[in-house]
């Protein structure tokens, strides 16, 4: 079996996979709300059955312990081969890696780049070395799917001697689009894969990327996943000129500065009620904060799919997929309004109720919706590196 790890800035998603072929899902889960007072373990096994407890988990050190103990006592996890962790910043990381003292040393050193994810992901290993010492752990890069990306598509208009030191445009989601790439493929034929393809990650962190051939050609999310999109509660692309002045009117240090544009803005500051989509939608009737929340989150998402229409001189597909992209339809309804002259016109009943494809017959784009699967994306390169199948 393969244990795979997927580390956000306030949960923990996991999942075990009997190898074979295809993969079987042996069980998955997820920690939730870490840092909280609800943070809650949830175990969904083979039959689908859910099982969902609060544990104590002041931190992600304190998640991983609970649940590396917890899958000790669970039968059949002693053959567990290799665990996989999704690694979001990767810099010029193109390939998975075998965790080492030394690859976690310069994990480590990249710190700074990335202080929301990289911290918590490096306990989570910390955590499974001591837990495991004996089975190899690998990294797997958010980060590696966009390298394809042109010089173009990289660089920021800051002077040239900050590229060299790593400040660059990077891209994030990169396990997510590997998976709706490679699931695109399989429902709809290779041809289709390589055409001019929008992918829209939309959930509580949101980017797209425009792909062609089978490779990125841009992304939203460029230095740090706070930028392009707003989302749950990052701001997205921001004026730099708001850093002087909160620096210089509100005395901000970078810390608070940081929180302020991670955890306290986004759909969130805008609504001042919730970053939950789901939420706002109940309420926009009787709150212009959550409406206009949601409007801009729709505006800038069809903003982006104009720009990477052009950028891919002209567009084939558009995927939905992330918690948003995959279960909100009136939000796909309203970024797909008005892009009729980009060939896009969506099926109201299709639409919403969530089917695979939710374009008109008449629509000279397909619009998909597709589940994304980061985890079983994993396991298939700690298998492929290992060569364990």
């Amino acid at each position: 079996m393969v244990l795979t790890i997927n580390g956000g800035s306030s949960s923990i998603k996991f999942s075990v996979y009997r190898i074979q072929n295809p993969l079987e899902l042996f069980l998955s889960g997820s920690i939730e709300n870490i840092g909280t007072d609800k943070s809650r373990l949830t175990i969904t096994n083979r039959d689908q059955q859910k099982n969902s407890t609060e544990i104590e988990a002041i931190d992600h050190g304190q998640a991983a312990d609970y649940l590396s103990h917890w899958l000790e006592r669970y039968q059949d996890i002693a053959s567990i081969q290799a665990i996989g962790h999704r690694i979001v910043f990767g810099m010029e990381h193109v390939q998975p890696e075998i965790i080492t003292d030394e690859f976690l040393k310069e994990l480590k050193s990249m710190t700074a780049f990335d202080p929301d994810h990289l911290p918590e992901e490096i306990k989570l290993i910390e955590v499974f070395k001591k837990s495991y010492p004996t089975i190899k752990q690998i990294a797997c890069f958010d980060t590696a799917f966009h390298t394809s990306m042109p010089m173009v598509a990289q660089l920021l208009s800051l002077p040239r001697r900050y590229f060299e030191r790593g400040i660059r445009r990077y891209g994030f989601h990169g396990l997510s689009y590997t998976y709706l790439v490679e699931e695109l493929e399989r429902i709809t034929g290779k041809g289709t894969a390589e055409g001019k393809i929008i992918l829209a990650h939309l959930g509580s962190g949101a980017s797209l990327a425009a792909i062609k051939n089978g490779k990125c050609l841009d992304t939203t999310m460029g230095f740090t996943p706070t930028s392009g999109l707003p989302m749950g509660t990052r701001t997205g692309d921001l004026d730099p000129g708001v850093i002087r002045y909160l620096m210089q009117e509100e005395n901000i240090d970078p810390n608070a500065f940081n929180r302020l544009i991670n955890h306290e803005s986004g759909l969130l500051g805008l609504s001042e009620t919730s970053s939950d989509m789901r939420e706002l939608l109940q309420i926009e009737t009787n709150d212009h904060r959550a409406s206009e929340a949601i409007d801009l989150f729709c505006y800038q998402t069809k903003k982006w799919i104009g720009a990477f229409t052009a950028a891919l001189d002209g567009l084939d597909t558009l995927v939905f997929s992330g918690g948003i992209g995959e279960n909100c339809y009136q939000v796909r309804d309203r970024i797909c309004e008005g892009l009729k002259f980009l060939g896009i016109e969506i099926d109201e009943m299709k639409n919403r109720h969530n089917q695979t494809i939710i374009s008109t017959d008449q629509s000279s784009v397909k619009v998909y919706v597709i589940t994304t699967n980061e985890e079983i994306i994993i396991a298939r390169l700690v298998i492929s590196l290992l060569k364990l199948n």
